[in-house]
């Protein structure tokens, strides 16, 4: 259950505008409508959420998706532990570096990310890394925004450069935000 002091709400409060625009708090909203909805609608079967922030994406996956949410930072895990327990979903959430997942290959139906590819250090291994985990067929939704480094791609680009096909791309506030699904092709389909 979310504990309910105030310094705890505070610290939850913290996190989740860390994890966003404001999540939550109005601004977001302006900025990305309902992109968190629609990425997560997205996904289907067993789902990895990279970069699980404080959970705020947690209460939009439908009931019959097993998802499994990792981030690097062992704080953010906690509140979207706690941010879990109180929506009664039972999620398995972990510290996990992207660049390096704790899974088999081949492991997830889907991958979703959103707005945290911009705060890797080395995106193009982390792509690669989403790549291993997703099964054929299987794919990587996400919600990412503008910034100085995608001069030299944006995650869509950097993931057709590993292998997924771009299935749609949808550009919000002139280009800044972006929702994007890519695809693993199935082995022997053109791709």
């Amino acid at each position: 259950m979310l504990r309910t002091n105030r310094s705890d709400c505070a610290r939850r409060r913290r996190l989740d505008r860390s994890s966003g625009y404001g999540a939550g708090y109005g601004c977001e909203w302006v900025l990305i409508g309902n992109s968190r909805e629609w990425v997560c609608r997205r996904a289907s079967g067993r789902t990895l959420e990279l970069a699980v922030g404080s959970g705020l994406n947690l209460r939009w996956y439908p009931g019959d998706v097993e998802v499994v949410a990792v981030d690097i930072d062992r704080e953010r895990v906690e509140v979207a532990g706690e941010r879990l327990h109180a929506l009664g979903r039972a999620v398995r959430v972990a510290v996990a570096d992207g660049q390096r997942l704790p899974f088999d290959g081949d492991s997830f139906d889907a991958v979703v990310c959103t707005l945290a590819i911009c705060d890797v250090d080395d995106r193009a291994a982390t792509m690669a890394e989403v790549y291993r985990v997703i099964r054929p067929g299987g794919e990587l939704v996400l919600l990412d925004h503008f910034e100085k480094r995608w001069r030299h791609g944006r995650p869509a680009t950097l993931g057709e450069r590993v292998g997924f096909t771009l299935v749609e791309r949808r550009r919000l506030w002139a280009g800044y935000f972006e929702r994007v699904r890519l695809q693993k092709p199935i082995e022997g389909s053109p791709g």
